[in-house]
């Protein structure tokens, strides 16, 4: 009796922290004052220039399904709104980067407004409506 109580324990466990972590992948969350990353990020950090009026920055790496499909959203994104750029980066190639943004893992995008300042920030593949909604905020 012990062994079942103790498997349907650990069954419910997995479940819970299956939903919600699939409630927290790929949602743009806002930065707030206490988050670590108060940097701002330089044309000289991405190696090319910043978009006019907003940039989407996605950390990447070689063997990452749902970064193939992120980068397919924010290209038709960045596409879609004049002034935006979609940059990517390879998170293996850019470690210096990676340690100081506390990337965890990729996907991992970041909302550049104009000045290169996180205005919000995702791990995992966001949804397209999302990232059109987080430009709304980080161009004025």
């Amino acid at each position: 009796m012990t062994g079942a109580l103790t498997a349907v324990a650990v069954l419910a466990a997995a479940t819970l922290f299956g939903l919600l972590w699939r409630r927290r992948d790929g949602v743009l969350r806002e930065r707030n004052g206490n988050d670590e990353v108060s940097e701002i990020l330089a044309p000289g950090d991405l190696g090319t220039d910043l978009g006019e009026k907003a940039t989407l920055v996605q950390f990447s790496s070689a063997f990452c399904a749902p970064c193939r499909a992120t980068r397919r959203v924010l290209g038709e994104v960045a596409g879609m709104v004049d002034g935006v750029a979609h940059v990517e980066l390879d998170a293996e190639a850019h470690l210096d980067l990676v340690r100081r943004l506390n990337v965890i893992r990729t996907p991992t995008v970041l909302v550049l407004d104009a000045a290169g300042r996180v205005v919000r920030r995702a791990s995992g593949a966001p949804r397209k409506p999302d990232v059109i909604a987080a430009l709304g905020e980080a161009i004025p």
